[in-house]
C-alpha cells in the first residue's frame, strides 16, 4: 500500500529531515529486530508514517511537539481511524521515551508488534454455538 505521488514526494523529503528521536529509533529498527523489516517515512494513502512494517501491518508514530494540541490530536485520531480501516494498527511512542533509551523503545515496539493479537470472543457464524445473552457486546455475564 502506497500513497499518492505528492505524499510520496513529501515522504522522501521527510526522510532527509528526520527528527533526532526518529533517527535514533531508525538506528534500531533498521537492524530488523524480531525479523521484522521496517520502512521509514513511508507513504500510505494521504499520510506519511514515521515507520511501517508491512508484514505485521503496524505503523509506528514518534509523538513529539508536533503532536501537541487539539488540532494535532484530531488529525492523529482521524489518521489512526483511517489506518485501522485499512487493517493497519497504530503504535505511538513519545519522543522522550525514544531519546531516553532507543534500544529499549525498539524492544517495546517489537514486543507490541509480535505479541498476540486479541482474538474475538466468538467464532464466525457456523464455527460454533451462538453467543449467550450479553456476550454479543464483548462482555461475559457474571455468575
Amino acid at each position: 500500500m502506497t500513497g499518492n505521488p505528492h505524499i510520496v514526494d513529501a515522504a522522501r523529503r521527510l526522510r532527509r529531515a528526520m527528527s533526532l528521536p526518529e533517527v535514533l529509533l531508525w538506528g534500531e529498527l533498521r537492524l530488523r529486530p524480531g525479523g521484522l523489516k521496517f520502512r521509514r517515512q513511508h507513504a500510505v494513502g494521504d499520510y506519511v508514517l514515521d515507520f511501517y512494517c508491512a508484514s505485521a501491518k503496524i505503523a509506528i508514530e514518534v509523538d513529539g511537539r508536533a503532536h501537541d494540541g487539539q488540532l494535532a490530536a484530531d488529525r492523529d485520531t482521524a489518521r489512526d481511524f483511517w489506518l485501522a480501516e485499512q487493517g493497519i494498527r497504530s503504535i505511538r511512542i513519545t519522543a522522550s521515551n525514544v531519546l531516553e533509551n532507543p534500544a529499549s523503545a525498539a524492544l517495546w515496539l517489537i514486543t507490541l508488534a509480535t505479541g498476540p493479537v486479541a482474538t474475538p470472543l466468538h467464532h464466525r457464524k457456523g464455527d460454533g454455538p451462538p453467543p449467550r445473552a450479553g456476550e454479543d457486546q464483548g462482555s461475559v455475564p457474571c455468575r
